[in-house]
């Protein structure tokens, strides 16, 4: 259904640009006067007065229809005096039995009844709907037509529209993170009233008490995160010792040495990393890099785990790549010209020009590149789960498994969990350091990166 209102509204707004053109130049026409602003603020007016109410209509429809149906359906239901029932349950059977008749036999009178009045109001609140987004637009292109006179300064209208939209947009992505923020600390407060920070800070046993019946009592565990911070610091710096000298390298060579032909095609296909799912190098590192990590560390003597730090590290490093080699690419051929042909005027070749002129000038780009991508690599989940496993151990040994903040977050919260035991609420509590040290990383980055700007641009 909401897909053809969707075509329904794209027809409509197209129409009302089409009506809101010819309707000014008509009137233009009959006035004799030439209008104040271009034919195509006006039917960009006209379309706005369309598009904005329809979509409207579209979203609360799209919101509350399936909730008013059901509390309709409810309320109409002929309960059996003495019999006990379940409100989700109850209107599962009902959606099952409307969507699909087969479903109906063996089921009571009571059940097919409240289906039948269920598929009657859902095809009523289609038909509404339908109704309900033609009749908007309509009223939305009639009231926009009166506007429709050569006297009426269309692109002011638009303007500021167009600035109250954006005005909205970044309403929309500050409320956005206000509320992410507020959550995780709301939350996290109510984990650390029941397990103290400097446990969860300093502590080195992370063994989440998991109740395996209703009513068991045993020891509580253990929420000691600093195992999981030093595996995520362990796989961050495996990643950012494959990542920073292949991508910087790759900046350089991109940058100073290769060909406009080699560059058009050698940019594009390294930047189809960026692109990969990581689930695809979470898998690629399992088949493929941590077998060849666990028997090469058997040839030097190592025991070696199946899954361990470095096979995840090397495969996350690998990925980010494409960060580094772009930005610091960019980064390098920011700088100025005048640079480099003043470090070879007065006799330096290429490469002591790259390392003692170009680099130094573009070292806050670099370094903000680098910060960015360390970022990317603390965030990162799906390669760890796939390749360093999930088990907590501090160590500092690259061959051994390890977990990081993301995995335990996502194992904290698998299953049917509520939010009132320690071990989901730990979930926000990692989630929290983590955001704190993302942001702090994010923020020296940008600056870097605006001190830097403001350099050379």
């Amino acid at each position: 259904m909401f897909f053809w209102s969707l075509v329904l509204i794209a027809v409509g707004i197209f129409s009302s640009f089409i009506y809101g053109r010819s309707r000014i130049k008509l009137n233009s026409k009959k006035q004799g006067t030439k209008s104040k602003s271009l034919p195509n603020y006006y039917a960009q007016y006209v379309l706005m007065w369309c598009l904005f109410p329809a979509l409207i209509v579209y979203f609360s429809w799209a919101i509350f229809q399936e909730q008013i149906i059901q509390n309709i359906v409810i309320s109409n239901f002929e309960f059996i005096e003495g019999a006990v029932y379940n409100e989700g349950l109850l209107l599962a059977e009902i959606r099952n039995v409307a969507n699909n008749p087969s479903f109906a036999d063996g089921k009571s009178i009571e059940i097919i009844n409240a289906a039948s009045h269920y598929s009657s109001l859902r095809q009523i609140s289609q038909i509404s709907f339908y109704t309900s987004i033609i009749i908007i637009m309509l009223l939305g292109a009639l009231y926009a037509s009166q506007k429709l006179k050569p006297e009426f300064h269309a692109q002011h209208t638009i303007e500021k529209y167009i600035q109250y939209i954006l005005i909205f947009c970044s309403s929309v992505a500050i409320f956005t993170t206000i509320g992410i923020v507020f959550s995780l600390i709301f939350e996290s407060l109510r984990f650390f009233a029941e397990v103290s920070i400097f446990e969860f800070l300093f502590s080195t046993e992370w063994y989440p008490f998991i109740p395996i019946r209703e009513g068991q009592t045993a020891a509580e565990g253990s929420f000691g995160a600093v195992p999981i911070f030093a595996g995520t610091f362990l796989v961050m710096v495996v990643a950012m010792c494959v990542a920073v000298p292949l991508g910087l390298l790759t900046a350089i060579y991109l940058a100073e040495y290769a060909s406009q032909r080699v560059r058009k095609i050698v940019k594009p296909l390294l930047e189809i990393l960026a692109g990969i799912p990581t689930i695809v190098y979470g898998f690629f590192a399992f088949v493929s890099v941590a077998p060849f990590v666990k028997a090469f560390g058997q040839s030097i003597g190592i025991d070696a785990s199946p899954t361990s730090a470095l096979a995840a590290g090397m495969v996350m490093g690998v990925m980010i790549i494409p960060f580094i080699s772009s930005l610091s690419d960019d980064v390098i051929n920011s700088v100025p010209q005048s640079l480099r042909e003043a470090s070879l005027g007065i006799g330096a070749n290429k490469a002591e020009t790259i390392k003692k002129v170009i680099l130094p000038a573009a070292l806050p780009g670099i370094v903000g590149a680098f910060l960015l991508a360390i970022s990317r690599a603390i965030g990162e989940t799906m390669i760890v789960v796939v390749a360093a496993g999930t088990a907590p151990n501090l160590t500092g040994n690259p061959f051994e498994n390890v977990t990081t903040v993301t995995v335990q977050i996502v194992v904290a919260l698998i299953g049917d969990q509520e939010f009132d035991n320690p071990r989901t609420l730990s979930a926000f509590a990692l989630g929290l350091v983590l955001f704190v040290i993302t942001l702090f990383l994010n923020i020296i980055a940008l600056q870097i990166v605006k001190r830097y700007r403001e350099r050379y641009e």
